[in-house]
């Protein structure tokens, strides 16, 4: 089994658990923004905003966030310098919002077993945060961009759902 080490003093992972890591930034981005259906617009202001607050992440106080963030970016592209955000979309809404959940809850029990209290609670305000920043991102409902909600029903249930998977 190969294993990965942030720093010398930080905890070393597995590929499978370093994967699981890295990709949940992106997997909570995509189930944030598909919560609610919204126009193409709207999903691109959503995915600019997350990928924006992933971006951010790269200068955390955490070294993981900082870390996790630097490769999501990587991988992507940096969305806050211009490029075109990828939307992407889960074949099945329902079963791509729960597996997040899953894996979210994944991600908590391997932060409390490997990570440092403060990196681990570090990693999870800002996937919360992340969510946050997603369903607020544009208004869904209304005309012209009047009226509508902000943040729907259905968002606030995946960001609540997130959160208590999280334990935040």
């Amino acid at each position: 089994m190969v294993t990965l080490c942030l720093v010398d003093t930080e905890p070393k992972y597995t590929d499978e658990e370093w994967g699981l890591l890295v990709g949940l930034p992106q997997s909570v981005l995509i189930a944030a923004s598909q919560a609610e259906a919204d126009g193409s617009r709207r999903t691109r202001e959503e995915w600019t905003a997350g990928m924006t607050t992933i971006a951010d992440g790269r200068g955390s106080s955490s070294p993981l966030v900082a870390k996790v963030a630097d490769e999501v970016v990587a991988r992507q592209g940096d969305v806050t310098h211009g490029d075109e955000p990828p939307v992407i979309e889960f074949p099945d809404r329902e079963a791509g919002l729960a597996d997040v959940i899953t894996r979210a809850r994944s991600a908590n029990e391997l932060l409390a077993g490997k990570a440092a209290p403060a990196d681990a609670e570090a990693y999870r305000f800002w996937l919360v945060t992340l969510a946050d920043e997603v369903v607020g991102a544009a208004r869904t409902g209304g005309v012209l961009g009047l009226g509508g909600d902000q943040v729907t029903p259905a968002e606030r249930t995946f960001r609540d759902e997130l959160a208590t998977a999280l334990e935040v």
